[in-house]
């Protein structure tokens, strides 16, 4: 059971007022990470103060203006998906990895060089960030923070966010078994050849031109044919 001086502080704030509860870092961050989907066994104390380090409770009318009850369960769901929640530094440290890795994986499937037209490796983009000392928000969706993030890195390194266009014919003894890895990337247009031979057109991110290639090779064993088509 975790003790009120290893607990963290979830707190929100309406109308002036000051609300907090003491809650299990472990618990708090599985939720906040969408690894847990409840709240249960998170509180640390059954209150809910005003000032939680001073041991000074909320006054219930003031918890009933704030959330429109009294249940401390319900309440503390409402603050952790609207307040704040002090992680560990350790946490904030894992949870702005995570984010920083997520980054780098939108990257590595959706950015090119303008110059190449070929994707950035992994190294190439993770030296850039480090480069340009790159802040990545523990808190914030990957998407939210990419814009900014792009803008400080074409300091550094060229980059281009565009989809291609791939025509592919795969011979009719692989054409089944590539049909579905070719829809999840998304098919434009298909045709079935007489011989049983499958032509489509896909459009996808210039950065996942290497994993498509690869996956077809290996299903086809290399007996596919490619080419980009003008945009």
């Amino acid at each position: 059971m975790t003790t009120l001086d290893k607990a963290i502080i979830a707190s929100y704030e309406r109308n002036g007022k000051r609300f907090e509860l003491y809650v299990d870092p472990d618990a708090a961050y599985a939720y906040l990470d969408k690894r847990k989907t409840d709240v249960k066994n998170m509180l640390v104390a059954e209150e809910v103060y005003s000032d939680a380090r001073k041991a000074e409770k909320a006054k219930p009318a003031d918890i009933q203006n704030a959330f429109g009850t009294n249940d401390i369960m319900q309440i503390l769901e409402f603050v952790l998906k609207n307040g704040e929640v002090q992680l560990t530094t350790d946490q904030k440290k894992r949870k702005a990895e995570e984010k920083r890795k997520q980054i780098i994986a939108i990257l590595l499937r959706e950015a090119i060089d303008p110059r190449t037209k070929l994707p950035h490796t992994q190294i190439r983009i993770e030296n850039a960030m480090e480069q340009a000392r790159i802040h990545v928000d523990p808190f914030k969706d990957p998407r939210e923070q990419l814009d900014e993030i792009v803008k400080e890195l074409r300091l550094i390194l060229p980059m281009k966010f565009e989809k291609i266009r791939i025509a592919v014919r795969v011979p009719a003894i692989f054409s089944n078994k590539c049909y579905g890895t070719l829809k999840n990337y998304g098919i434009q247009r298909e045709e079935w050849t007489k011989t049983g031979d499958l032509i489509v057109v896909v459009e996808i991110f210039g950065g996942l031109q290497g994993e498509f290639y690869d996956k077809l090779n290996k299903l086809t064993t290399g007996q596919v044919e490619t080419k980009i088509l003008p945009g």
